[in-house]
């Protein structure tokens, strides 16, 4: 297969849970949902940045290398850096750029570039049922008696919103640069990358302590040389359900260009199950093993 032309585009369902991660800035105790305005109604969002600094995380704890890595004993948010930026050493500094603001440090990078830009592209996730302006309170203990230390003199009562959603959001991957000639590691960079797709967990923003997986509970995926997906990339419904694969025939989408995956194949009606292979997707109930089979099947011949 040359896979050297084509284009993966993939519509990710997580499943849903309650969470107050990726919040705003706080309001005196009240912790405040980010949200965008959608169909009349607000939605909780969660940033790319947030999810691509995960995705970061869970790479170099799989053993891949690294270069960013965050500072936690700082008192603001802060990364440090092993060396200069270089694409052709370190996995994330390949899979999402980077930028050298300071041309006197550019200098100092050897030929190398002071910018580039990210080879995954991700957008927004955005909260599949509307934001209901939930919250729950929460009661900050004084420290009393013999503490050595304090926050202040007295109790607070903390006000966090929460959102009780799954979340569903985009990315897309041009093959073409993920081949050897970009860098001798990219494929396997790239394989890497779908597998901690595949595990996508503890994103969050604003210091937020909530634990939730952005991993896939669906996905709908193209293969495609097409430059566009040619299809809505937020097309989950409120049930979960994906009306665009309704699309699927030889006058519309081409089914063997998709990669179907996880509950939307699992609660698949016998009729539709067979309408769809016969069109040519390719069908998984388990959405891990798919991202896996894909990375195998089409990175693994980039060259």
């Amino acid at each position: 297969m040359n896979t050297s032309k084509l284009n993966l585009f993939a519509s990710i369902l997580t499943y849903p849970a309650p969470s107050s991660n990726y919040r705003g800035e706080s309001e005196e105790n009240r912790t405040v949902i980010q949200r965008i305005h959608k169909n009349d109604a607000e939605y909780a969002v969660i940033s790319p940045e947030s999810m691509r600094n995960a995705l970061r995380e869970i790479l170099a704890k799989k053993g891949f290398p690294c270069n960013r890595s965050r500072l936690h004993s700082e008192d603001q948010l802060a990364v440090e850096f092993k060396d200069f930026p270089d694409a052709s050493k370190y996995a994330d500094d390949f899979l999402f750029g980077y930028m050298v603001a300071d041309p006197k440090v550019a200098k100092q990078m050897k030929g190398r570039p002071a910018k580039r830009d990210s080879v995954l592209r991700m957008n927004m996730a955005v909260a599949l049922t509307s934001y209901q302006h939930d919250a729950t309170f929460h009661q900050s203990p004084q420290n009393a008696g013999s503490s050595p230390w304090k926050n202040s003199a007295n109790s607070a009562l903390l006000h966090r919103e929460v959102a009780t959603t799954a979340f569903q959001y985009p990315f897309a991957l041009s093959l073409s640069d993920c081949g050897k000639d970009k860098a001798t590691d990219a494929p396997k960079w790239a394989q890497g990358l779908l597998q901690a797709i595949a595990e996508l967990s503890n994103v969050a923003g604003g210091h937020a302590r909530s634990y939730y997986e952005m991993a896939p509970r669906s996905i709908v995926l193209r293969l495609t040389p097409s430059l566009v997906a040619g299809l809505n990339t937020y097309g989950f419904d409120d049930a979960g359900r994906f009306p665009e694969l309704s699309r699927l025939h030889k006058e519309d989408l081409p089914g063997s260009e998709f990669w179907i995956g996880g509950a939307i194949v699992r609660d698949m009606s016998p009729e539709e199950r067979e309408r769809v292979k016969r069109e040519g997707a390719h069908l998984y109930e388990n959405p891990q093993r798919l991202l896996s089979d894909l990375g195998e099947a089409v990175l693994s011949a980039a060259g």
